[in-house]
């Protein structure tokens, strides 16, 4: 059975859509590395002051770390009922549990006032953060994609992804201009509070305009195709999202895994571990490397739609290749640059790396969302790349400022990244080519609907094999 067919979003419309997934995950995004800035820069004296200044961080980035273990739990509450009511209402409800618990953050007390209780407020608060930011994504890239056409999925998935960079600049920024205006003494005692609280701000912008959105017309089809079937007394029940994913898209799943790993890790050792290295190891202040993050940001936010619509021309897998294999060849020259210790050297290292990230970062909207069927694509998309932030972002911080304390190099850490990108390189190998594929097509088994077929790897998905319905019935 085929899926209803949906006349494409007008460009007015499509355009309000993408601007308002672009802002609300901006604000996920400054939500969520504003804490991982503040954690390589005061937390470890204000929540972990008994510590020595490299153990402090360490336990500071453990906290950091547990917001990704979050995140799986929130990918799978968020991309069930995601799947089952609507993209809209749970992105509405993500906006809303990670800006309360990132404005929360900015009134806690230290450990100088309660004691441990402050660090376990901290982590606590952290989870909500990861909780959110699990369920976000997803929604938020599939909402552009489902709205869009094939022909330029590539580029108008990608500026959600943008949020992440905007958001980074956001955070950086709101902190470089702090550590610029006041003293380190004020900044500490009061002054790190400001971008957190700033966040209740954003929150309701974000609340605003993402109300004013309607849901996809690819989702309504599949909701109205899987009610149909209810009212029929011999139809089978629903399987659960996640239950239907795992039955039919379980390479699709570990393929995305895979595709995440080379992303996650360079992503935050380029702007989140380069924190602790350019000031502990090669002696740059705090604020020399918060400007060259902050620069770094601005062309990753810049880059990002390009290679999208590259995507949409040449592939969503050759851009992604390029993205893995150019900063896995990256990483050796890119603490080299560091180790020379002037911002130029830094900036150049750090605006390189994230260009090439973006190389992988942009296609993956699109890509996660034509590798799964509706009725299961919110649960698919975001358990693929959620469950591998836990082995990928999550620690990668904290796996390389403990391998910079145990070898005083950045060797074992260039090396940790470069097995990441084979990691990734294997994985979109296994992958088929997916830019042609109509959303509203895709079945269940990850191939299309009556044989539909796109160029490249997308010819024969699913030749074959009996058509199974859409919507995970």
């Amino acid at each position: 059975m085929a899926a209803a067919t949906h006349a494409p979003t007008p460009p007015g419309s499509l355009k309000r859509i993408v601007a308002a997934s672009l802002i609300g995950t901006t604000i996920e995004w400054y939500d969520f590395f504003l804490y991982g800035s503040a954690a390589a820069l005061v937390f470890n004296k204000l929540f972990f002051p008994e510590s020595d200044p490299l153990v402090g961080t360490l336990l500071s980035f453990l906290t950091y770390a547990v917001g990704f273990a979050a995140r799986p739990l929130g990918a799978l509450v968020f991309g069930h009922y995601g799947d089952r009511l609507g993209r809209k209402k749970l992105l509405v409800l993500s906006l809303l549990l990670m800006g309360g618990a990132t404005f929360a953050i900015g009134l806690l007390p230290t450990h100088a006032t309660v004691g441990s209780a402050a660090p376990l407020l901290l982590t606590a608060l952290r989870l909500v953060q990861g909780f959110a930011l699990g369920g976000e994504w997803g929604g938020a890239v599939l909402l552009v994609s489902e709205h869009g056409d094939a022909r330029r999925r590539g580029f108008w998935a990608s500026w959600p992804q943008t949020g992440a960079p905007a958001g980074q600049l956001l955070a950086t920024g709101v902190l470089s201009a702090l550590t610029a205006l006041l003293s380190d003494s004020a900044f500490l005692a009061w002054g790190w509070r400001i971008p957190f609280l700033l966040s209740g701000v954003l929150v309701i912008v974000g609340l605003w305009i993402r109300l004013s959105v309607d849901e996809s017309p690819v989702f309504k089809a599949a909701l109205a195709a899987a009610e149909q079937r209810k009212a029929d007394a011999a139809s089978q029940a629903e399987k659960m999202p996640l239950v239907a994913v795992l039955k039919y898209h379980w390479r699709d799943v570990l393929i995305a895994m895979g595709a995440r790993m080379a992303e996650n890790i360079s992503y935050y050792v380029i702007t989140a571990f380069i924190l602790v290295y350019a000031t502990t190891q090669v002696g740059l202040s705090k604020q020399t490397a918060l400007n060259a993050v902050l620069i770094g940001s601005a062309v990753h936010f810049a880059v990002i739609p390009l290679w999208g619509a590259l995507s949409d021309r040449v592939g969503r897998r050759p851009v992604y290749l390029v993205g893995a294999v150019g900063v896995g060849l990256w990483m050796f020259p890119f603490f080299a640059l560091i180790d020379q210790g002037s911002f130029g050297s830094l900036l150049l290292a750090v605006t390189v790396g994230l260009v090439l990230h973006g190389a992988m970062y942009a296609p993956q909207a699109a890509f996660f969302s034509e590798m799964f069927a509706t009725r299961m694509r919110y649960s698919g998309a975001s358990i693929g790349a959620q469950f591998s932030s836990v082995a990928a972002g999550a620690p990668a911080p904290l796996i390389a400022t403990a391998l910079l304390a145990d070898y005083d190099s950045s060797t074992p850490i260039a090396l940790y990244v470069i097995a990441a990108a084979l990691l990734t390189v294997v994985a979109i190998g296994c992958a088929r080519e997916t830019r042609h594929r109509d959303l509203a097509e895709v079945a269940e088994d990850g191939g299309e609907v009556g044989g539909a077929s796109g160029a490249g790897g997308d010819r024969g998905a699913s030749a074959g094999r009996p058509v199974r319905a859409v919507d995970g019935s």
